[in-house]
């Protein structure tokens, strides 16, 4: 990939790593990298970054490395993508998958298949994933194939541009249309997987929409502004409306409610979008409730 800056009258006089922060965005631990590897020009030249600018320079920086990650071995298996471009892969995840390898997972995940799948087109760089999903939560899962566009992305995450859309159903009739739960998550100290909601936890908000309502539960689209480990689960646990099939956070009340309807607990990642840090398009990504939620919804309206 390569990115470019036409120096105007505005840049004139400004030092090379000046264009590849303010005008490319670069980050300064990017530009260390291309600097170190030749792959910063000034007009076809490998520049100094500390060099002056004139108009009717160009600068050129080239985000092309070779990575190689030996951790990940590449594994043939079914991907559904759902967007491709040189920069950017975004994949609809099945339920009972892992996105990247653990001690306990280091084959069958998404980076496996995807590692596979990039190697087959001669593409070598290390799997970078924007954002993440617990194994069973399915849906999108957006991967950057060069580091300028993890950090592009990351950014956007930060400024609430990269948007995402969940659908759940939980137990129970949630009264209210719309809502917003607005209570700090951290960790369980004596967990390395539980979390809960605790007044020296970090600031957790999930907004919510009551899309359908049904005897014994709700379909609720959930629209979170930050993204914890587990927010919604813990969240719609906070609320007294756990996820269906949630077991790890149920509650008593519930636990012999709807039993048996579905092995996992009932998330969606529907929709992700995200301004395209190359073309400055809206990316508008969207994946179908997988056919496990689609029953329970079907036994609910019956």
């Amino acid at each position: 990939m390569r990115l470019s800056w036409k120096i105007t009258r505005d840049d004139d006089g400004k030092t090379v790593k000046a264009i590849l922060k303010n005008r490319l965005n670069i980050s300064g631990r990017l530009i260390k990298k291309l600097k170190s590897s030749g792959k910063i020009l000034l007009n076809s030249e490998p520049a100094n970054i500390k060099t002056y600018v004139a108009e009717g320079d160009l600068i050129e920086a080239l985000v092309e490395f070779d990575e190689v990650n030996d951790d990940i071995i590449p594994e043939k298996m079914d991907l559904d993508i759902i967007y491709e471009d040189d920069c950017i892969i975004a994949v609809n995840k099945p339920p009972d998958t892992v996105i990247h390898p653990t001690v306990r997972h280091f084959t069958g995940t998404m980076a496996n298949g995807l590692m596979y799948y990039l190697h087959s087109k001669g593409v070598k760089t290390l799997i970078r994933p924007v954002n993440r999903l617990d194994r069973n939560t399915t849906g999108i899962v957006v991967f950057a194939l060069n580091p300028f566009i993890q950090e592009s992305l990351a950014h956007q995450m930060k400024n609430k541009q990269y948007v995402k859309k969940y659908i759940g159903i939980v137990h129970g009739v949630v009264k209210e249309h719309t809502g917003t739960i607005n209570v700090p998550i951290a960790r369980v100290s004596d967990s390395i997987m539980l979390r809960h909601v605790t007044v020296d936890g970090a600031p957790s908000v999930t907004h919510y929409e009551v899309l359908e309502r049904f005897d014994s539960a709700t379909l609720i689209k959930f629209l979170p502004e930050t993204g914890r480990t587990h927010q919604i689960r813990v969240h719609c646990q906070y609320i007294g409306h756990p996820l269906v099939g949630d077991e790890l956070y149920s509650l008593p009340e519930y636990e012999n409610n709807l039993k048996g309807l579905i092995g996992r607990h009932c998330l969606h990642s529907s929709l992700i979008s995200f301004i395209h840090p190359l073309t400055n398009e809206n990316i508008v990504l969207s994946a179908p409730l997988p056919p496990d939620m689609e029953k329970v919804l079907e036994i609910l309206r019956k």
